[in-house]
């Protein structure tokens, strides 16, 4: 039965252009869903809604809302495949609902210490341009972390000020940089050769942002570079590169922004999406009023 989720995998990865992580957590996700079937002997094509209650209920004992809500997520999407190829007349997954899930707002930013940030990295040094472009980028364009590491040298019109982002899906937008971004990015851009002149393994010379050797700069090492700063100006909480996404809608919904445009800049498919950042203006506007009302 395996073989019926490699073809599952397969047709989201080349007809659906789902991204590496997709894949890898809904191998996991029916893979556990065939452990938990395999003792009962039953196959994929013959398990029931029951099966699949089931199997969230046992995952519960240890598995967070959200986990038990992705497992599902793709269960239901394995299922519509096989009902698409006539493999099952109707998905067992179609009677389950989704567990609820707690309402997470957005964590944003201050701007005083977003601007603290920025400041924070060594413009003396070439890894610190680096550094100060990244976050003027990822804070300036609203990207996410992994469009930001994606971007090659020919994704930047510096004589527009825009920056072609291939977002989830490998859906294509252009976001424009402010004028502080753009700077950054030409003072790096200066320099950035300089991490290309000793020949290292996996150097690629196409990548916006390059790592100490020369290779692209990935996910993980932006967070460990952040961590860094954050713990320098000694802030009292946790910033992550999606904290700075999140500062990004909520700092331009502040100021006026129509909740339209920003859906457009963050590459939010849907509205829905969006739309949880005016509960967390509005959350800030309850907690200035309950502070300064005097009959608050």
């Amino acid at each position: 039965m395996s073989e019926r989720v490699d073809e599952f995998l397969n047709y989201l990865k080349v007809a659906r252009a789902a991204s590496k992580h997709t894949l890898v957590a809904y191998r996991q996700d029916l893979t556990a869903f065939l452990k938990y079937l395999a003792p009962q002997q039953v196959a994929l094509e013959q398990a029931t809604h029951l099966h699949i209650r089931g199997f969230l209920g046992v995952e519960s004992v240890d598995k967070a809302a959200s986990t038990r809500a992705r497992r599902l997520a793709g269960i239901k999407s394995f299922y519509k495949f096989l009902v698409r190829r006539k493999v099952i007349e109707v998905s067992p997954a179609r009677r389950v609902k989704t567990p609820k899930l707690p309402q997470r707002l957005p964590r944003a930013i201050p701007v005083d210490e977003t601007f603290a940030l920025m400041g924070a990295p060594d413009t003396e040094r070439v890894l610190g341009l680096r550094d100060h472009a990244m976050l003027e980028v990822l804070y300036g364009g609203g990207l996410r972390v992994s469009e930001l590491c994606g971007l090659s040298l020919d994704s930047v019109d510096r004589r527009s000020g825009m920056v072609r982002v291939l977002g989830k899906g490998n859906k294509e937008r252009l976001c424009p940089l402010n004028e502080l971004a753009l700077a950054s990015l030409e003072a790096w851009l200066a320099r950035r050769g300089e991490l290309l002149l000793k020949p290292f393994k996996h150097q690629d010379p196409t990548a916006l942002f390059l790592n100490f050797r020369g290779g692209r700069l990935t996910p993980r090492s932006l967070q460990r570079h952040l961590d860094a700063y954050v713990k320098r100006l000694a802030l009292n909480r946790t910033v992550s590169p999606h904290s700075l996404r999140h500062s990004f809608a909520t700092h331009l919904l502040a100021g006026g922004a129509y909740i339209r445009t920003i859906q457009e800049l963050l590459g939010h498919a849907s509205l829905s999406t969006t739309q949880r950042y005016t509960a967390v203006s509005f959350e800030q506007l309850q907690s200035v009023y309950d502070t300064a009302h005097p009959r608050a």
